[in-house]
């Protein structure tokens, strides 16, 4: 069996290109996402470059979900090398005190607690092997607050300590950890942070050239095709304008 990524979020976006990364790099790939017709149109596009694939349709906040799906890998698919926790999202930019207590919901069960989840199942085999890379979707976000982010940066700063805390925890085996923080990536995300709304979302990249998906997908397969010794613990990315999650110079 070749090396085995599972990625998590992986129809669009970030974890789209991520697997199509690991494709070209060899990889066969576990995908898992919300929409099964999604995952089946990518998995037919990923098989045409030669790889492997296997889709696992849940919610990464439904933990007696995922925990089924993880139970049903057949034994050959269970030795994963890479988890890619991508799966998150942003939800709103109103003040903290006008927030809605569903979109706080959403963001904290996908990006932390779905999280939680996805390591919880994946990295004791990795442990027990020796052997893994675990790969964590942060964001600039994450470094500090920026106006309407409230709970959506926090969520992201969970995300670099939960990471700087597993690190710690697999410190004396060769389990490697690493965090990747995005600035503006063009991708679905802001037409999902304003529900839709793709006149609003349309307008946060107005003025500069962001990154794309293809970008992190680059960084994330960079960082899991280090020498063994060499572990890269923390990457922040961003637009060649955008100096942090709230300083971005535009041309408009």
């Amino acid at each position: 069996m070749e090396r085995i990524a599972l990625i998590t979020g992986a129809t669009s976006g970030i974890g789209q290109a991520c697997a199509r990364r690991f494709a070209q790099g060899g990889y066969n790939l576990i995908l898992t996402a919300r929409r099964d017709d999604k995952l089946q149109e990518v998995k037919q596009q990923l098989e045409k470059e030669g790889v492997e694939v296997l889709t696992l349709t849940f919610d990464v906040r439904d933990r007696e979900a995922a925990h089924k799906a993880f139970a049903s890998l057949p034994d050959a698919w269970k030795n994963i090398d890479v988890l890619v926790n991508n799966a998150g999202l942003a939800r709103g930019l109103e003040p903290e005190y006008e927030g809605d207590y569903q979109d706080w919901d959403e963001m904290i069960d996908t990006n932390v607690k779905g999280l939680l989840t996805m390591t919880r199942l994946v990295v004791p085999g990795m442990v027990q092997r020796n052997k893994g890379h675990v790969v964590n979707i942060g964001s600039v976000a994450g470094d500090a607050a920026y106006a309407g982010g409230n709970v959506y940066c926090a969520t992201k700063a969970a995300v670099k300590t939960i990471s700087d805390g597993l690190r710690i925890d697999v410190a004396d085996s060769c389990v490697r950890v690493t965090n990747v923080k995005p600035g503006l990536v063009e991708t679905n995300f802001s037409n999902i942070r304003f529900h839709g709304d793709e006149q609003r979302a349309s307008h946060v990249y107005d003025g500069i050239k962001p990154l794309t998906g293809d970008d992190i997908a680059d960084v994330c397969f960079y960082a899991v095709s280090a020498p063994a010794h060499v572990q890269i613990a923390e990457v922040l990315v961003l637009a060649t304008h955008q100096a942090s999650g709230s300083v971005v110079k535009r041309n408009v």
